[in-house]
């Protein structure tokens, strides 16, 4: 990082610095000059890939705010959690993101409804409360913990039984796929309330192919958020091709699914919980539809973005051997405390939870959080009017030096200091608008390392830095090999 970077971070927190006059819109420096240009450059160079390092590179190059337009996506990008905080102040009672007209289009062309997750205005405000009691409340999140405890529970058995057969009593393994299998198993139980079978020696080829599918409509969906996606269509262009049939197969698998706990509901099957899906159904406050849309949306989001932690923060663990062993004794400490339910055992976890955050904070499933501020708003000294996309970015902001004290560090115990971390943990995003599958993915998150944990010694023979790659999501460009060795 520049000395120029260095002086503008340490003026940004510096609480006695004097007011200073506010600037323009058209006065915050900007990242290129002409949109298509740029757009065919990121294209014919892979630039997608590394999206997130050229914007933690802008960050350094032009300051904590710059202006960006490539093809038919402009936005403002902003580094600090100040001005977070800010855009969190005027979102509005509809807080509005940026929509991915890709998704949208899909929804059209097949007739389907939109989930909240590309919901706006009075429409997604509905829906969401609605959803919020079954999926993101504390008590709608105590009744699936068992449903994402079990298939835990499961994934270290059968790891447990893989090292048995080993000779030498450890298993050294590419664990993503692994992982894949496990997010969509446990995320299927929680909302269908049923299994799919993937911890199984021979997985489900259905299921297989949704996991390709997912992998598909997320590769694919970087490259439209920059091309009209009418554009693709018109020109029948194969990405947009890859893309539809992507969606397609996600929508026939959760549709499945979802046929199936319907008639089972539907022929007055003893009560008991069975799912979010059954909730909703229960309720009959949601139409059919619009409970169709929002599960196939949580199916879709709930593999990769769960995945995709659990292997990073793996990884750490391995190489941070002194992180691993708090974490262990922690985990101990809490079950040596007798039975309890679920929600408690995971109350009592607070260096797992800051573990996740750390995580989270180094590799973000999104790189960025959008935001339409609803009125005029001041962004380090720039005046940004309503209606402007407006993004802060994750990726550069876990690794900035003026935000984070040794950001290189995979540091949890950072969360448990009384250091003012506000707007900093936004990977969930913030505000009304966070992530509705937040609590469903924490607690899936955090009860698989709990069993892996107490159950398994972590290593890895490489300690370098993972070099990640952006498709969408933040992943790994290789995933690491991984060693367990079963704790007796």
């Amino acid at each position: 990082m520049g000395p120029r970077s260095l002086l503008w971070g340490r003026r940004a927190l510096c609480s006695g610095a004097a007011p200073r006059r506010l600037r323009p819109f058209e006065a915050i420096p900007r990242s290129g000059r002409n949109r298509w240009l740029d757009l065919y450059r990121l294209w014919r160079s892979s630039g997608f890939q590394d999206f997130h390092l050229g914007m933690q590179s802008n960050f350094q190059r032009l300051g904590p705010i710059y202006r960006e337009t490539v093809g038919a996506y402009s936005c403002v990008n902003v580094l600090l959690p100040q001005d977070a905080a800010r855009l969190f102040q005027a979102e509005g009672v509809f807080p509005r993101r940026m929509g991915i007209e890709a998704w949208t289009a899909h929804r059209r062309l097949r007739n389907h409804k939109c989930g909240v997750f590309l919901l706006n205005g009075e429409e997604w405000r509905s829906d969401r409360l609605l959803l919020n009691r079954e999926v993101i409340s504390p008590a709608g999140t105590r009744k699936f913990l068992p449903f994402l405890d079990a298939v835990a529970r499961d994934f270290t058995a059968v790891m447990r039984r893989q090292v048995q057969k080993n000779a030498r009593r450890s298993l050294t393994i590419d664990l993503h796929r692994d992982l894949f299998r496990f997010t969509l198993e446990a995320s299927s139980y929680a909302l269908y309330g049923e299994r799919l079978g993937l911890l199984e020696e021979t997985p489900d080829a259905e299921s297989q192919r949704f996991i390709g599918a997912v992998e598909t409509m997320l590769r694919t969906t970087l490259p439209l958020l920059f091309i009209p996606p009418h554009v693709m269509r018109w020109l029948n262009h194969r990405l947009w091709r890859d893309h539809i049939a992507a969606w397609d197969t996600i929508f026939q698998h959760a549709d499945k699914c979802i046929q199936n706990i319907y008639q089972e509901f539907c022929l007055g099957q003893p009560r008991k919980y069975s799912g979010i899906m059954a909730e909703l159904l229960l309720q009959a406050e949601l139409p059919l539809d619009s409970i169709k849309a929002n599960i196939t949306e949580f199916t879709a989001g709930g593999v990769d973005t769960t995945a995709m932690p659990l292997l990073f923060t793996l990884f750490e663990l391995a190489r941070n051997p002194a992180v691993q062993g708090a974490l262990r004794a922690e985990i101990r400490a809490a079950e040596a405390r007798g039975p309890r339910e679920l929600s408690a055992v995971l109350g009592a976890l607070p260096l797992l939870r800051a573990a996740l955050k750390e995580t989270l904070r180094l590799y973000p499933v999104g790189i960025t959080v959008q935001r339409y501020p609803t009125k005029d708003v001041v962004l380090h000294d720039y005046r940004v009017p309503a209606g402007t996309l407006c993004q802060v970015a994750l990726y550069a902001m876990g690794r900035s030096p003026e935000v984070f004290s040794s950001p290189e560090r995979y540091d949890p115990a950072r969360w448990l200091s009384k250091d003012e971390n506000s707007f900093k943990a936004l990977a969930f995003g913030f505000g009304a608008r966070q992530c509705i599958g937040r609590r469903l993915a924490e607690a899936e998150m955090m009860l698989f390392l709990m069993h892996v944990l107490r159950n398994f010694q972590i290593e890895t023979a490489s300690k370098e830095d993972i070099r990640t790659v952006f498709g969408f999501i933040l992943m790994p460009e290789k995933p690491p090999l991984l060693t367990f060795r079963p704790i007796d």
